[in-house]
């Protein structure tokens, strides 16, 4: 299946990242229907602009020359000047505030409508973001509002695979415009090691990259710097493929006047930009196809995964238990053993009130939007403070219906991160969607962060509407932050980013669309700095028979595995740093920041125990296949991690597998993590029945599942919580349990704690489970505090 063409304006400041998104539109088959181009004001006849505007938002040096672009390409350009300045500096463009539109990035909104009143048939823009946070989330908001579907293929670009057989090189986006044709020029270095030399020098070639990394190099700039992504410099495209450029750009040398700003900074002052003739020859005749490189859909790792998957003949044991050790050794003699119920978070399960008669899946949606909103106020909380919301559905063509009024809880950036399925008659008779919600207490976790990618990439699926990729929390122990962060992810289906559309079919597409899917988890994971994931599913859509659910449990069981790796692996998995942070945040002010030379690794070993760094297979976090009815897009696979961990410290970290005993059939992980604060300890049991087992009333499965909690942490030498604590999440194999939806006068199904009902859930090597739930809890306080 293939993306639709699209018809494309195009954001172009003059430089290398906005040219070269354009020509990857082109690439993908979009049609570019106008250029769009934001200048710096001049007062009166006063053309010669002597100082740059030096917007975050805005490349303004060089503006001189870029009339020249429309007969260049012919394509015609639109310009409009720059009205305000940054006035809002937050990483995150929050225009429902209402406070923004003295901004400049509101002047592309002026400029973009007068555009679509030209265009019509426009819907999409594009522009150069790389690394920048910043300006993609202005270009989206922007995007957004007028209808127009955002691009941004070099986003990420960096950490995307480099061409086979070569060295992975942070420049290689340089080299690949080197190899598109491009011809952009230095007209501006403002950093320490590039000086005036440097100025019109030709980026896109192999000696001016090789000139650029040595300077570099010498005052140990942060990554991304031999792109210019943290301003280093900035450049000008001249010329670009023949079938885009249709004629060249010169300014004489004469005519390039060298403005020096003082502090490192200095540009070119350009006049006299002139069109010339192309000179005709062979290369004249190459296509997008044989000129662009696309990046390819795995990286290297991944692609090892999925060949591994997808050769296995049985996955047979891939996912095999190693038993850990049955005492806590990461727990010093200063820590109570009382194990203590957090309950620092609110966990709501709102279903449609029975009063309501909704008769529309839009008015069940609308009652359970309403209960939300007084569930929020009643708990001095608002819609902006969830991070995390589970949907389930009974008919997955309901979900544009249940979206709109779904959205309209979310007028802020970064909504909550999002899990949608549909279980089909698995839900309760008479109600067509649940949803559960997860949101801090009020004054609780207050500082929060977000990843809403909305603009198609090569790196992940976009985000397009009200949710977002990851929600990033501080962790507490009775309502005191610790040092640890919760990173909560949407679900990962396996989108192909660049078009937003599923892999063809083939015989192989269920091996692929596993490993693609928890590649978007990776990188996302490795994006927001998670060291660590406490447990995960994969869900699938309703299988043909027992034996393909078993062989796709089995297949995510060794994706699992060979995504965690070993110690040994010496992969480098290091994420640029968004030039906002070099900016803005106090803690990565400088060119070469403690978060550089510590690149992210998911896992990071370094966390755990030397005990067990020593085993690592017991250092792989548990994980299950669950089967409900049908999936987002049709895929096959959404891959759920729980929650992710980050700002861990060195050997701080135990993961405790119980095996079951011979009198019970169940099996504990215990993920414990220290923290000068507490201890987290998040535990996953597993029901695995025998093979003669009969059904369960869920109330006596419940009390089993309170019994079998208390008897392994018993087995740690520690005190389970009194009571015994509530899962906040639980997936159940319906068909095995009696009395799943028991009511309650009029109040509808009671549903205590969020429950995904399944067809069918499946250890990683194979087995059949009957039960999963998920707890978190709390080992105290220091008792030297």
């Amino acid at each position: 299946m293939t993306s639709e063409s699209l018809n494309v304006i195009a954001l172009i400041s003059g430089g290398k990242d906005s040219f070269f998104n354009l020509v990857h539109c082109i690439r993908h088959g979009h049609r570019i229907v106008a250029l769009a181009n934001l200048f710096p004001a001049v007062d009166g006849a006063n053309e010669a602009v002597e100082d740059d505007l030096n917007s975050f938002m805005y490349q303004t040096v060089g503006h001189e020359v870029i009339p020249l672009y429309a007969a260049a390409t012919g394509i015609p350009l639109y310009r409009q000047p720059i009205r305000g300045g940054a006035l809002h500096h937050e990483r995150d463009y929050d225009y429902s505030s209402g406070g923004q539109k003295a901004d400049e990035t509101e002047s592309m909104l002026l400029l973009l409508k007068a555009i679509k009143a030209r265009h019509p048939e426009a819907n999409a823009i594009c522009s150069g973001a790389i690394l920048s946070t910043y300006q993609r989330t202005r270009v989206e908001s922007v995007a957004l509002r007028l209808g127009l579907t955002p691009l941004a293929y070099l986003w990420k670009y960096p950490v995307l695979p480099s061409p086979e057989n070569e060295v992975a090189d942070d420049a290689q986006l340089l080299r690949d415009m080197a190899v598109a044709g491009l011809d952009a020029r230095i007209i501006k270095v403002a950093s320490a090691g590039l000086d005036e030399s440097h100025l019109w020098e030709r980026v896109s070639s192999t000696e001016g990259v090789h000139r650029v990394k040595s300077a570099l190099k010498k005052f140990g700039a942060p990554q991304g710097a031999a792109l210019g992504e943290g301003g280093e410099f900035e450049t000008l495209v001249l010329d670009g493929p023949a079938w885009l450029f249709k004629k060249r750009i010169s300014v004489p040398e004469e005519r390039r006047r060298v403005v020096n700003e003082g502090g490192g900074s200095v540009w070119l002052m350009l006049r006299g930009a002139q069109l010339q003739e192309k000179n005709t020859n062979v290369d004249d005749d190459a296509s997008p196809e044989s000129s662009v490189r696309i990046p390819e859909l795995f990286d290297v790792k991944f692609h090892t995964i999925l060949n591994t998957v997808m050769s296995a003949k049985s996955a047979e044991g891939s996912g095999k238990e190693v038993s850990g050790a049955l005492t806590p050794r990461i727990l010093g003699k200063d820590f109570p053993t009382t194990l203590e119920e957090d309950d620092d978070f609110l966990r709501f399960s709102v279903l449609a009130k029975s009063s309501a008669g909704c008769i529309l899946i839009e008015a069940e949606m609308q009652s359970i939007v309403g209960q939300i909103d007084r569930l929020l106020s009643s708990s001095s909380l608002d819609a902006a403070q969830i991070i995390n919301t589970t949907i389930i559905l009974r008919h997955m063509a309901d979900f544009p219906k249940i979206n709109t009024e779904y959205g309209r809880l979310f007028t802020r950036p970064n909504p909550p991160s999002r899990v949608t399925i549909s279980c089909g008659h698995l839900l309760p008779s008479g109600y067509n969607v649940m949803v559960f919600l997860t949101v801090p207490k009020s004054g609780v976790n207050s500082h929060r962060n977000g990843l809403h990618v909305q603009s198609r990439s090569y790196w992940a699926p976009a985000n397009i509407g009200p949710y977002s990729q990851a929600i990033d929390v501080a962790l507490t122990a009775k309502a005191e932050a610790s040092s640890l962060r919760g990173i909560y992810i949407a679900g990962q289906i396996p989108l192909i980013p660049s078009s937003m559309v599923l892999p063809p079919p083939s015989n192989v597409s269920h091996g692929m669309q596993i490993v693609l899917s928890l590649q978007h988890l990776w990188r996302i994971g490795l994006e927001m700095k998670v060291q660590l994931w406490t447990s995960a599913v994969a869900y699938f859509a309703k299988s043909s028979s027992p034996d393909e659910m078993k062989r796709n449990a089995q297949a995510a069981g060794l994706a699992w595995k060979l995504a965690h790796g070993s110690p040994e692996d010496d992969e480098d998995d290091g994420n640029e740093l968004d030039p906002w942070d070099l900016k803005y945040n106090f803690q990565h002010m400088t060119l070469a920041g403690d978060e550089q030379k510590t690149r992210a690794r998911l896992p990071d070993w370094t966390i755990f125990t030397l005990r067990q760094q020593n085993e690592p297979e017991s250092c792989i976090p548990p994980v299950f296949a669950v089967e409900v009815e049908e999936l987002p897009r049709q895929s096959t696979v959404e891959w759920h991690a729980h929650v992710g961990l980050s700002q861990i410290e060195e050997s701080s970290v135990e993961i405790i597998y119980h095996p079951e005993t011979p009198s019970s059939c169940w099996r504990a992980w215990h993920v414990f993590i220290r923290s000068p604060k507490a201890t987290l300890v998040y535990t996953t049991l597993a029901h695995v029945p025998s093979r003669d087992h009969n059904s369960t009333d869920w109330e006596a499965l419940q009390k089993e599942l309170s019994a079998s909690y208390a008897g392994s942490v018993r087995a740690l030498g520690l005190t389970p919580p009194v009571p015994s604590p509530t899962p906040h999440l639980a997936y159940v194999e319906v068909t095995s349990v009696t009395s799943l939806w028991s009511d309650v006068g009029d109040a509808g199904p009671s549903v205590p704690f969020a429950m995904v009902p399944c067809h069918t859930i499946w250890s990683a090597k194979g087995e059949k489970i009957k039960c999963v739930a998920i707890y978190k809890t709390v080992l105290g306080l220091p008792l030297n505090e």
